[in-house]
């Protein structure tokens, strides 16, 4: 099996916990520039959207799971 990639080649994380850290990292880095460097903004924006979509994922999941477990409908 193989690690998914963002564009810039680097890999992407696999559980939610990576995805979450690797999200909260990026935004950190975002914040904390004086000057935002133009060269690594794409590369970031692809891997905070790769990530977003992990974590997304993984929320709806865990959602749909107790959803049935709950006995919840259409919820």
């Amino acid at each position: 099996m193989t690690t998914p990639t963002n564009h810039s080649g680097t890999p992407e994380a696999t559980s939610f916990k990576e995805a979450y850290a690797k999200l909260k990292q990026t935004a950190e880095t975002m914040r904390s520039q004086q000057e935002p460097d133009i060269d690594a903004l794409v590369p970031m924006v692809d891997s905070a959207v790769a990530n977003y979509a992990i974590c997304t994922q993984r929320i709806e999941a865990v959602r749909l799971l107790l959803n049935q477990k709950l006995g919840v409908e259409g919820k």
